[in-house]
């Protein structure tokens, strides 16, 4: 992709993401907001893509912040037409982070109508149950670290949607370029 031209556009809110630190504060302790920046992150982005008219082929969700794009796409935003064709593919890392999200974190997602059948994998909002529920509203999955969570590698055997396995950076080029061709379009 160097020789590619394309345009990138950030996601922004000084509240949710003008801090020092990504994730956790200065005792490592997760903000007690990160629900509610991923929820304006997944937001953010279907909104602007749709501002912007574009109706992806493939939306491809990597890291746990963006894992709630699939589960908007396919319930907030389902009657929308853009998205009627995408293919949604998450990644999934063993790396993400300990303990558990805000305990409100279902009752937001709730506030959006989103029906609370979709989301009870999140009833206790750690890394791992949050990446379930985005293995489950998507259309395929890849293991982007060697070895996951062993939660995460169960559902990934059990699930009948295509899972290309992990492939080292010098090889994923091609890997995932046939994985879409041949499994997700």
């Amino acid at each position: 992709m160097p020789k590619e031209r394309m345009q990138v556009y950030f996601i922004d809110n000084d509240e949710y993401f003008k801090r020092k630190a990504l994730y956790t504060d200065e005792d490592n302790k997760l903000f007690d907001d990160n629900d509610e920046r991923a929820i304006f992150f997944a937001k953010g982005v279907i909104e602007t893509v749709k501002k912007l008219n574009w109706a992806p082929d493939i939306i491809h969700v990597h890291g746990w912040m963006a894992s709630l794009l699939p589960l908007y796409i396919k319930e907030y935003y389902k009657d929308d037409a853009l998205f009627s064709e995408s293919k949604i593919v998450t990644s999934v890392y063993n790396k993400g982070f300990e303990g558990s999200l805000n305990k409100k974190f279902i009752e937001k997602i709730k506030f959006d109508n989103i029906d609370e059948s979709t989301i009870e994998t999140m009833s206790n909002p750690n890394y791992v149950n949050i990446l379930i529920n985005a293995i489950q509203n998507s259309d395929a999955v890849i293991k982007g670290s060697e070895e996951l969570p062993s939660e995460l590698d169960e559902i990934l055997k059990a699930t009948e949607k295509p899972v290309l396995d992990y492939f080292p950076v010098s090889e994923f080029d091609t890997a995932y370029t046939e994985f879409y061709l041949n499994k997700v379009l």
